[in-house]
């Protein structure tokens, strides 16, 4: 299941995706998320999917990572999908059996929450699959950078984002190795009542926060005898540039927002 984890994971690559503007491609996935929540229609889900898959197809990224990114919340799909089949009343019973009412809406609504959850992990996941850890530290700490009047310390914000994005599959890995090394001392992690699994969680747990914390003070550390003091006086080797084809990725965003909402007012069989 570890294994299954693609959060924080870069792919080099050429693409079109890989070489928009990173701030473009952050504004980009917000846009996209918001035309995941907005959309109420089945027409507007088939054209989220669809612009989905036209731009894991253009970044050339494997439909396999699709999948590895969706494996570990198929527990939380599987379980909000039986509370709306099971507890969403409506006007079409399909079927009505002691304390189960089952509608067509709850199978509607669990079916298009399902679709939902799934875009905007594979959406939102796109992101960190195309863009580099330093990308988008500048990125995020370019589009934050009113806040600077402010005196809210945004380059600080945007490295530790970047460095906990970047940890996530170093963790990942530890974990995998603490829990083969548990596991070739004797150690049963996969039997035993749900209290006896947790208590097996120790020996694995405790080395982890160790090994997090020793990783930590030896970045700190390498930091400070490379003289860094933030993003005072720093200067980059690439400087972020919008280009024709950021706007045009933009237009398509914008444009599909427009069409979700075009397509919301169109009468389906449960409106």
């Amino acid at each position: 299941m570890l294994r299954d984890i693609t959060i924080g994971q870069y792919f080099p690559g050429h693409s079109l995706i890989h070489r928009l503007d990173s701030r473009m491609k952050i504004l980009l996935t917000i846009g996209y998320i918001v035309l995941l929540f907005i959309v109420d229609h089945p027409l507007g889900y088939l054209l989220s999917g669809l612009l989905l898959f036209f731009c894991y197809l253009v970044s050339s990224i494997p439909v396999r990572m699709i999948v590895k990114s969706i494996k570990p919340i198929l527990p939380i799909l599987l379980f909000t999908a039986i509370l709306n089949v099971f507890f969403v009343g409506g006007e079409y019973p399909l079927l009505d059996f002691w304390i189960f009412h089952i509608t067509a809406e709850g199978l509607y609504l669990a079916f298009t929450m399902a679709v939902r959850i799934v875009l905007l992990i594979a959406g939102s996941s796109l992101l960190t699959y195309t863009t580099s850890p330093i990308e988008l530290t500048d990125a995020i700490e370019r589009l934050l950078k009113p806040l600077k009047w402010l005196h809210f310390p945004v380059h600080e914000l945007a490295m530790m984002m970047s460095i906990a994005l970047r940890f996530i599959p170093t963790l990942i890995e530890e974990t995998e190795k603490i829990i083969s090394a548990q596991k070739a001392r004797g150690a049963d992690l996969e039997s035993g009542s749900l209290l006896q699994r947790a208590r097996a969680l120790i020996p694995i747990l405790i080395p982890l926060f160790v090994s997090a914390f020793r990783r930590a003070e030896e970045l700190a550390l390498a930091m400070e005898c490379r003289c860094y003091h933030g993003g005072e006086g720093r200067t980059r080797m690439r400087q972020l540039a919008l280009h024709l084809r950021d706007f045009l990725s933009a237009g398509v965003v914008a444009a599909s927002i427009v069409a979700v909402v075009f397509l919301n007012r169109l009468p389906f069989f449960f409106s």
